[in-house]
């Protein structure tokens, strides 16, 4: 039985588990990831860490999709210049952020993210902030692989219906979290989780729908991490807790660096936990 899949030509295990009893033993518990497993001869993307069915990734959305719950953090970047930007970026990146979205907020935020789409091909960027059709195609123009909202753009999700890019809209209640999926999303942003109930409300959403997957996104520690995940998140966005305001203002890489290789740290932690105690 293979245990691996095909992205842009190279061979990695994808960090996807399953609920099933009859496909469980198959987990390799030593193994610091799980690996897909081929049913037939056609992968599907589907569910959550915690119900989730092995797949092929078929298009950059699919691809997209695997490697933000592979990490379990999505780094957010709100900078005063694009200079700045690129620099906490760098310092984001190396010390182990996978992937990582610059808000449209961010002033010359398009050029930021062609110098380090070229600087880091292997890292998956985004643009997060998306409002309108418009800006979501300059964004994947220049390179975005994944586009963000704090609400759902139609325009933006029928755009990307083919799989070219993921797009990753906004919901806060459980009626704005159904008809989102039910449009066609992928996995939804719930914000703002901790003006919400945090954690909690992460719990209460994903009992009625299990299968919807959801990025739990606003106020969220390091800390807490790998509470939202083992509630049913499928991925949390980080954003003061990596580019903390005082190491922004005082161009402290160091310190985001420091941050982020704390946050990488806890995502990948997080993420392993739920195989573990799925397999």
């Amino acid at each position: 039985m293979m245990a691996v899949a095909s992205s842009g030509g190279s061979i990695w295990p994808l960090n996807l588990f399953f609920s099933s009893s009859k496909i469980k033993h198959f987990l390799p518990k030593a193994s610091a990831r799980p690996y897909c497993i081929r049913f037939s001869s056609h992968f599907r993307c589907k569910n959550s860490h915690k119900n989730s069915v092995a797949v092929y990734p078929s298009t950059v959305a699919d691809r997209v999709l695997m490697d933000i719950q592979n990490s379990g953090i999505i780094a957010c970047l709100r900078a005063q210049s694009a200079e700045m930007a690129i620099e906490a970026a760098r310092a984001a990146l190396s010390g182990g952020i996978s992937v990582l979205e610059i808000t449209m907020s961010t002033p010359g935020f398009f050029e930021a993210l062609q110098f380090l789409v070229q600087e880091y091909p292997s890292a998956l960027l985004g643009v997060g902030t998306v409002l309108d059709r418009a800006d979501a195609k300059d964004a994947l123009k220049c390179g975005a692989k994944f586009l963000m909202s704090p609400a759902m753009v139609k325009e933006i999700l029928d755009d990307v219906a083919e799989g070219q890019a993921l797009y990753i809209p906004g919901a806060m209640t459980p009626t704005e979290i159904l008809l989102a999926s039910r449009a066609g999303a992928k996995i939804v942003k719930v914000y703002p989780v901790s003006a919400l109930g945090g954690v909690r409300y992460i719990a209460a959403v994903k009992k009625p729908f299990p299968d919807i997957q959801m990025v739990a996104s606003q106020g969220i520690t390091i800390d807490s991490v790998g509470q939202y995940i083992g509630q049913g998140a499928s991925s949390v966005v980080l954003s003061d807790a990596i580019f903390e305001k005082n190491a922004m203002d005082e161009k402290n890489f160091d310190r985001i660096n420091q941050l982020a290789r704390s946050a990488a740290f806890a995502g990948s932690q997080a993420v392993r936990n739920i195989r573990d105690n799925l397999s």
